[in-house]
């Protein structure tokens, strides 16, 4: 049985990483689970899962769940804070780890799974956009495997050649089509994006996802962050990715060779499938997803993305090209304009206002060190909550 440790228990990916993995029951061992705060979730799942390890962010979360396990009866060791979710991601016992904790939180954690050699099942796109180069030498220095559980970089990774990162053009590849779907609001007029709500933004049409990846998958940031990640994980420039917009989220991305193949990943928009296929890679197994059903579907339809209304696009293009801490700042900046918008203080089109204004007015340097990149995240986050609080409206010009 392989060890696993899922860093962010309770969200989406999680949920659905534990779906698997009880369908999987004979080769997967839990070893520990964390969350932020949600006490109850994490708690149902210590009963069925029967961790040996139990981790909640915030300290007070983890005291109430460590009274509530102590009641129980529950041989579950609880821990807390950042420091608990380094030495869960790092354990001998752990032979996988499930990164999936939401934004620059899963940053540290991520980075100990990485130096501890594990399988990384990485869901956490931002420990990438943050830190690619200090997290990819980490990843080779000392031994891990990398393999990604978003949709689109899963695909991209079954598409390509085995050993793709020995060099793209030797393995004959052009370019990678990485497809979005456009989120809940593609097709309405872009004058009425000011005044769409936060229930509208997390209403995905395709997939279930959090809040706060939803917003972004409505910005198109969330596609955004995929490129800069795609960029780390395939080792390629901006110039070999083109983002195309494919509003019923089958086909999950596309690799584009010399010799005018193009393969495509095709499959249900469930998150089961790129996990179940980590998870036992190179083996298959089953995801308990839905067989595609392409004749039902019927037609699949592609366009490019229209920059006017997905400014966020262009935002995180020039942050990978700008390099040093630009992605660093777009990040930060983006989770504090999206909890403004989630908590009613931010129209939605200023999202990518804040952004840019971040952006503009703060100096990229070279990412040299974890300090410096947790430093620029920092004063990003300073600097976006005093575009948030000023008087004036931020729109990305």
């Amino acid at each position: 049985m392989k060890g696993i440790t899922i860093l962010g228990a309770t969200g989406s990916i999680g949920i659905s990483t534990l779906d698997v993995v009880r369908a999987h029951a004979g080769d997967y061992q839990v070893v520990a689970l964390t969350a932020n705060r949600d006490v109850e979730r994490l708690l149902a799942q210590c009963r069925e899962f029967a961790p040996a390890y139990a981790v909640m962010a915030d300290p007070s979360a983890a005291a109430r769940l460590a009274g509530q396990v102590q009641a129980e009866g529950l041989a579950v060791e609880v821990l807390a804070g950042s420091e608990g979710l380094e030495r869960v991601a790092a354990l001998p016992q752990t032979d996988y780890v499930m990164a999936a904790i939401v934004g620059a939180a899963g940053l540290l954690p991520t980075l100990a799974a990485a130096r501890a050699g594990k399988r990384i099942l990485l869901a956490n796109k931002e420990a990438l956009v943050m830190s690619g180069h200090l997290f990819m030498q980490a990843v080779r220095e000392h031994g891990a495997e990398l393999l990604p559980i978003d949709s689109e970089h899963n695909a991209i990774f079954q598409c390509m050649p085995q050993g793709y990162r020995a060099g793209m053009d030797a393995q004959g590849v052009r370019r990678i089509l990485l497809t979005g779907s456009g989120g809940p609001f593609r097709d309405i007029p872009v004058e009425q994006l000011a005044g769409v709500t936060p229930e509208q933004a997390i209403a995905h049409p395709n997939w279930s996802m959090g809040r706060k990846i939803s917003v972004d998958s409505a910005t198109m940031m969330n596609k955004g962050l995929e490129l800069i990640e795609a960029c780390w994980l395939f080792d390629v420039g901006p110039d070999t990715i083109e983002i195309v917009v494919h509003k019923e989220s089958v086909i999950h991305s596309m690799v584009d060779y010399l010799d005018g193949s193009v393969l495509a990943q095709l499959g249900n928009p469930d998150m089961r499938t790129p996990i179940a296929h980590a998870l036992a890679w190179p083996r298959r197994i089953d995801s308990g997803v839905a067989a595609l059903d392409i004749v039902t579907i019927g037609q699949l339809n592609f366009e490019r993305p229209d920059l006017q209304r997905f400014p966020c696009l262009r935002l995180a293009d020039e942050a990978i090209r700008a390099g040093g801490t630009a992605s660093t700042i777009l990040n930060a900046a983006n989770e504090v304009a999206v909890e403004a918008f989630l908590q009613g203080q931010l129209a939605f089109t200023a999202i990518a206002g804040v952004i840019e204004t971040c952006m503009q007015s703060i100096s990229f340097v070279e990412a040299e060190s974890l300090d410096t990149i947790l430093n620029a995240d920092t004063h990003a986050r300073e600097v976006a909550m005093a575009c948030i609080n000023s008087p004036e409206r931020h729109t990305a010009s």
